[in-house]
């Protein structure tokens, strides 16, 4: 497995442009199975998610072509109903395989899905949808067996606002007869950029990104010419322009900006992310501001300088557009350095303070009870061997490393390696010392 080592103790300076979205390309990527048509997705992190869903989609039946950043998805033939135990066990958006293919083929067979260890994360609000559209279900040796002879439009309220489903429900909702509105709905930037993808194939999406999606359904989704007005696909060596069929660029990704803000406050260093978006991190910054942060945002850029040791400042884990869950545990590694003391709530999933034992290896002073961690900043950090056991839990302890006195040693970067493209690399850019070492 591979290591990080990091040096640290060195503030992080200089600029650097943020990759595209994971959380955004994911669902976008698994929504070329509502159609035949080409596909062509661009600013695509290089990342493992990324590659496991290349392989989910070319085990269904899809053609994968990638040059850079620029995907372009193209069909073979009739595509698969079952979705393979063995990649869908290793990423948990693999779920989101059966609306786009329940819809169009009335039936699927998905594995209950995988991913992180950060709490059970059920897939019933899915369910719960599918069986409002029409849908019946079954487990047959550990898979969801679904069936629906036509999905109908109809009023769905979902019980909590579920990403996951939220996505489901509005590719399914796409080739569904009828009107469907999906109600207290996710309002993450990355729904409206699955919605503003949605639409550039055919459908007719409204809402996405708010509480209330609206999706009128249709019998087909074929994109159309050159469906970004005035802009032709981006790389050449994909192959001609695509006669009909989708072209659109992911958003950039929001919890690596805010990953690369913590991170350079933490260390007290001054950086530039180029091509962030600071309307997609607005309790962010402002928890970064009242942390001491100076903080400057236009358009496509965010500034980020701390001279000086942060406040502490408590936060509280919510949906969009509340502070991230996934940047609850590099904001934890911020905490540690802070001048006083500060409660950290997770409300949106149980069991994701994993990679407080770790800190507390590295002389953090953290204390935990049920969903809380009471943190109390301590003027340094030390180096010291340390395991990552989930994607942002690893990013926490690369902040942690980044910011303590002396040796670091990082153990299972391969989580890290799923959210996160060439982390290792980029950091190296704004000043760090870290390197991978391959075991």
């Amino acid at each position: 497995m591979d290591s990080f080592i990091i040096e640290g103790g060195r503030p992080l300076k200089g600029a650097i442009r943020v990759g595209g979205s994971k959380n955004a390309a994911l669902p976008i990527l698994i929504a070329t199975l509502l159609t035949d048509c080409p596909c062509e997705i661009d600013n695509v992190p290089n990342l493992r998610d990324i590659r496991t869903t290349f392989r989910l989609l070319e085990s269904l039946g899809k053609r994968i072509e990638y040059d850079g950043d620029a995907v372009r998805v193209l069909a073979t033939g009739r595509l698969e109903t079952r979705a393979p135990y063995e990649i869908v066990k290793q990423m948990r958006a693999s779920v989101l395989v059966a609306g786009p293919l329940l819809a169009r083929f009335g039936t699927v067979r998905v594995p209950i899905p995988g991913g992180c260890a950060i709490g059970m994360r059920p897939i019933d609000i899915h369910l719960q949808g599918f069986r409002a559209l029409g849908a019946t279900e079954h487990e047959e040796t550990g898979d969801v067996v679904m069936r629906a002879a036509r999905l109908k439009g109809r009023r769905v309220r979902l019980r909590l606002p579920s990403v996951g489903a939220t996505e489901n429900l509005m590719m399914a909702a796409c080739l569904a007869s009828g009107l469907t509105v999906i109600a207290n709905a996710a309002q993450e930037p990355e729904i409206e950029d699955l919605g503003a993808f949605l639409n550039r194939l055919g459908a007719s999406v409204e809402g996405a990104g708010t509480a209330t999606v609206t999706v009128r359904g249709g019998a087909r989704l074929e994109g159309a010419v050159n469906s970004i007005p005035g802009r032709a696909p981006s790389r050449a060596a994909l192959g001609r322009a695509l006669p009909r069929g989708a072209v659109h660029a992911v958003i950039p990704d929001r919890i690596e900006s805010g990953t690369l803000l913590i991170a350079a406050a933490a260390t007290g260093g001054s950086v530039r992310l180029e091509g962030a978006c600071a309307a997609h991190l607005e309790a962010v910054l402002e928890s970064l501001e009242a942390a001491g942060s100076r903080v400057r945002a236009g358009y496509g850029f965010i500034d980020l300088s701390l001279a000086s040791r942060p406040k502490a400042v408590g936060i509280r884990t919510l949906p969009y557009p509340g502070f991230p869950t996934d940047l609850q545990a590099p904001w934890m590694s911020l905490m540690c350095l802070a001048r006083g003391t500060c409660l950290i709530r997770e409300t949106v999933f149980e069991n994701r303070f994993l990679h407080a034992a770790e800190l507390v290896r590295m002389g953090a002073a953290v204390r935990l009870r049920g969903s809380t961690a009471r943190v109390e900043g301590r003027p340094s950090l030390n180096g010291a061997p340390v395991m990552a056991s989930d994607i942002r839990g690893g990013a926490a302890l690369v902040v942690a490393a980044l910011a303590a006195k002396g040796r670091t040693i990082l153990q299972r970067v391969y989580h890290i390696d799923r959210g996160y493209e060439r982390l290792e690399v980029r950091l190296r850019r704004l000043g760090a010392s870290i390197r991978r070492v391959r075991r």
